[in-house]
């Protein structure tokens, strides 16, 4: 499990340790495959897509931090920061976790958490939800497991997995899903349909539980009917979803022309969230989904759709090998496992 870090000042008594290419909380912005953990004295995070086994640290009380840094990068590294002043110069060396326990529970750890916010529940694209009771359960555990990196604290809010506005549900087939997806909307008898769309959405932009995270998720169609144009929006619910949500967390669609934007509030039909509004132009730039007051409007999206492509394969990947015994750091979740085995594709 050995790797090679660098070791750097980050000023004010900030300390960065990372294997090359990592991220750290330290980033302007993360991408949404980071897992992230905040430990006693400082912050560890990996990059899930990259593999990455050995986390990067951002230590900002190097004593408290003193005993986890020994346990996970060996007593070279943990020396090494606690002896050099504040102004010392990058170096690099080998970290050599001293319980490697602790490290696969740490990334465990960061990936249930992750998991309970972006895990990429779709029934359009086949990936079965995690029960939330399930991965709060295996949380618990591991913080426990995990009790070096955080002493006695106990989790607050923001350490809790995030809340999901739905209790887990049956699903119908992914064929279902598709065709109703795909179907257009109802338009008045004798309008004009001009285009037709299909996206997927920013992740980013909605809290977990909403909206399938397919990219055919979003479809949309503009008519022309009396001198107006209207765009009817469709997004099918996360498989996950029940039969209602907070009114706060109704998504809505922001369409964007080469003269405007319009917006349309989505209401939850059965499995489909649905809306239309009229637009000032017949020409439609793009279709985009969110929840008034999630994520950060305007940040830009690392990776797009190509990162949340590969995300969904490794969920699928995951799942495929939820059922095989395995002690790799990266082993399946009780939650995924329970998932496979619930899906006869799995």
């Amino acid at each position: 499990m050995s790797t090679t870090v660098r070791i750097e000042p980050g000023g004010d008594g900030i300390w960065i340790i990372a294997p090359d290419g990592a991220p750290t909380v330290l980033d302007g912005a993360a991408a949404i495959d980071v897992l992230v953990l905040e430990v006693l004295g400082g912050h560890l995070s990996w990059s899930l897509l990259a593999g990455q086994t050995i986390p990067a640290a951002v230590v900002d009380d190097v004593e408290l931090a003193q005993d986890w840094l020994w346990a996970v990068y060996g007593e070279r590294i943990a020396v090494a920061i606690a002896d050099t002043e504040s102004g010392a110069t990058e170096f690099t060396d080998v970290a050599e976790p001293v319980v490697p326990d602790l490290v696969a529970a740490a990334w465990r750890l960061g990936f249930a958490y992750w998991a309970a916010r972006w895990w990429p529940a779709s029934t359009i694209d086949g990936i079965t939800a995690l029960d939330d009771r399930l991965l709060d359960q295996e949380i618990t555990t591991l913080r426990t497991q995990c009790e070096p990196l955080f002493g006695d604290d106990e989790p607050t809010a923001d350490d809790e997995s995030a809340d999901v506005v739905a209790t887990v549900a049956a699903s119908t087939r992914a064929a279902d899903y598709a065709l109703a997806a795909g179907g257009g909307a109802d338009r008045p008898a004798g309008a004009l349909s001009l285009a037709r769309g299909t996206s997927g959405w920013d992740w980013r932009r909605c809290p977990p539980g909403l909206i399938d995270a397919s990219e055919r998720a979003v479809t949309w169609e503009s008519t022309r009917s009396s001198g107006t144009t209207t765009v009817h929006v469709t997004a099918v619910a996360a498989p996950q979803l029940g039969s209602a949500a907070p009114a706060h967390l109704r998504p809505r669609a922001v369409i964007t022309t080469p003269v405007g934007t319009a917006e349309a509030e989505l209401d939850l039909v059965g499995e489909l969230w649905t809306g239309a509004t009229t637009t000032p132009s017949d020409a439609i730039s793009t279709v985009d989904v969110y929840v008034p007051g999630v994520g950060a409007p305007g940040a830009p999206e690392l990776g797009g759709p190509e990162i949340r492509r590969q995300i969904r394969e490794l969920a699928t990947a995951r799942l495929h090998r939820a059922g095989t015994a395995d002690d790799a750091v990266d082993a399946p979740l009780l939650a995924e496992i329970a998932a496979a085995a619930s899906d006869s594709d799995f």
